[in-house]
């Protein structure tokens, strides 16, 4: 065990710099804080580099931490390191898991330039109570490993297999596996009420203003829509995402 005074300290200073993307692709590393999100995180424990705790704080006794490299650190030092206005005393330093395996995937979602980091942290929660076996997240979608992704996953991220990659590819791969593909869009759509749920599929949602690239939806199976029966210009993409996974999956 280590203990950690001083917001001055190199490891402070690099723990901080974990708040950017450019940092956290250095280092293959990522930052979070508070008691939910480190529980959720002990269920992956190979996940956890460094358990880092406040002085005064007491973990709880139901937690397995054997293995696991602890830091005390001070009260001043936590608040160096946090991004919350109260921080709980608890935080993590994780690395990046790579050992998914999107090709054998068979209940698939993808994500188009989703830019809000609450509206990814809801999709991905979503999805990860809906059973999908993975996310795939497109050029433009915001980092998943952001802070406040990681906050409104609830720590879904560590259950469910999360990668970046070219999302023309991977709609190759899915429809050379017999996998339907199915785009959001109004123009040439038709409601997803007449597509049957399946034990296969691959969804495919887009940006909060401009929807999926239009290219993508040209190689789609099929694309789908929400009726709207109110004023509502729109749903937000989160919300659309929990509606069309919960009717395709059996």
């Amino acid at each position: 065990m280590e203990r950690i005074e001083s917001v001055k300290n190199p490891k402070v200073k690099q723990w901080k710099k974990l708040h950017t993307k450019k940092e956290r692709e250095n280092t293959g590393t990522f930052i979070i804080e508070g008691f939910h999100l480190v529980e959720e995180a002990l269920k992956n424990k190979e996940m956890i580099k460094i358990l880092i705790v406040s002085e005064e704080i007491s973990l709880p006794h139901t937690w397995n931490v054997d293995n696991i490299s602890i830091t005390f650190v001070t009260k001043d030092v936590m608040k160096a390191i946090s991004d919350t206005e109260a921080p709980q005393g608890v935080a993590a330093i994780c690395e990046f898991q790579t050992t998914y395996t999107p090709e054998k995937w068979t209940k698939v979602l993808l994500l188009d330039s989703v830019q809000d980091p609450g509206n990814l942290g809801t999709i991905i929660r979503t999805a990860d109570a809906a059973g999908i076996d993975g996310v795939i997240l497109g050029e433009g979608t915001v980092d998943h490993f952001n802070s406040k992704v990681i906050r409104s996953s609830q720590g879904s991220l560590f259950h469910l297999p999360i990668v970046k990659g070219s999302l023309d590819e991977w709609l190759n791969v899915y429809k050379n596996n017999n996998i339907p593909v199915y785009g959001t869009s109004l123009q040439n759509g038709v409601s997803y009420k007449e597509v049957p749920e399946a034990d296969r599929f691959c969804l495919l949602l887009g940006n909060e203003g401009s929807g999926v690239n239009k290219d993508l939806l040209d190689q789609a199976t099929k694309n789908l829509y929400i009726p709207i029966y109110g004023g509502a210009e729109s749903l937000n993409v989160a919300i659309a995402a929990g509606i069309l996974l919960y009717h395709l999956r059996k």
